[in-house]
């Protein structure tokens, strides 16, 4: 990994994205916005307000405008919207903003899911979900989008087809990365407050444990689908669970508190965002190995590894994106 470019202005990325060619940064409650970047140029293309009239958007009860706060999103397979959710509401109507610390019977304000039209780079649908939304996945056959909601303990299931949310699934404290497998069928959620990743059959919606280790976070699939690859926060290991032999297979220690990652589009390498420490590292998936660690600000929380120009894109809290060439 060689930087390129250092990416500053009114951001604050909790976390970034990637998509045919389009980089998402999504900046909480202290900058209120998404901000959209060209993949090849580095360029920013558009700063997308958080801001919503709900009434407009086809929800009673509500008056005036309201803002969010983007914590994650995620690009549809037709890469026509980019699904965004928001830690908590503020505006009229929202009076207990969701806090890290909480359970189901907290009392904290459900918050929205919106929807991004990348023709326009506007919000052009919202909907109603838990109560601290986190990670967003879009199944890749466009069907689902999925929802791991913070506090209330549970993944929200939303019928891209009907626009309606189908499905409540009780996940357990603090549920929040998600992986789909290519073929759609099965959705894996990791339990941060425990030591399982949920894999649930999203034909039936049954639902199988699968022991990972303590304090889970950010999950990838390999290409061939084999290998669940899985940061564990508190101990900052990045571990391998084969589902063949549905165990762990390998674990490395990275840094302090790891928190994203990403994988390679060919599958050799992981890129692991360690949060205490200020690094991100590369790690080769055949053995292991770690191949880089590379000192890359305070408090990095977001990776992804893009794949038209084989770079990655490194989220920090403070107020950059840092964009690696892989060489």
């Amino acid at each position: 990994m060689v930087l390129i470019k250092t990416i500053t202005g009114e951001i604050r990325p909790k976390s970034v994205a990637s998509s045919n060619g389009l980089i998402s940064a999504h900046n909480m409650m202290y900058r209120h916005s998404v901000t959209l970047y060209n993949a090849e140029t580095m360029e920013l293309l558009a700063t997308i307000p958080d801001r919503v009239d709900l009434t407009k958007l086809g929800f009673t009860g509500y008056s005036g405008t309201h803002q969010g706060a983007p914590v994650e999103g995620a690009f549809s397979p037709d890469n026509k919207y980019l699904y965004v959710t928001n830690y908590a509401m503020y505006g009229k109507g929202f009076t207990k903003e969701g806090h890290d610390v909480c359970s189901p019977t907290s009392g904290y304000d459900r918050s929205f899911l919106y929807r991004i039209n990348l023709s326009t780079y506007s919000i052009d649908a919202a909907y109603k979900v838990g109560t601290v939304p986190k990670v967003v996945k879009v199944t890749p056959d466009n069907k689902y989008v999925l929802v791991s909601n913070w506090c209330s303990y549970d993944l929200y299931v939303l019928d891209v087809a009907t626009q309606k949310i189908i499905k409540i699934i009780k996940i357990g404290p603090y549920p929040r990365g998600i992986v789909v497998s290519k073929d759609s069928r099965y959705a894996f959620v990791a339990q941060m407050g425990g030591s399982v990743i949920h894999q649930i059959d999203l034909q039936t919606f049954s639902v199988k444990k699968l022991t990972i280790g303590v304090n889970p976070r950010a999950l990838v699939l390999s290409p061939d689908q084999n290998m669940i690859y899985a940061t564990l926060n508190k101990s900052g290991q990045v571990v391998a669970f084969d589902r063949t032999q549905n165990k762990v297979v390998n674990s490395v220690k990275t840094g302090a508190a790891t928190r994203s990652l990403d994988i390679s589009s060919d599958g050799t390498a992981l890129f692991v965002v360690n949060f205490n420490s200020g690094t991100v590292s590369k790690i080769r998936t055949s053995d292991f190995k770690i191949l880089q660690t590379e000192k890359v600000c305070k408090e990095p929380i977001g990776v992804t590894f893009e794949s038209n120009q084989q770079r990655t894109w490194v989220a920090c809290y403070q107020g950059s994106i840092k964009v690696f060439a892989n060489q």
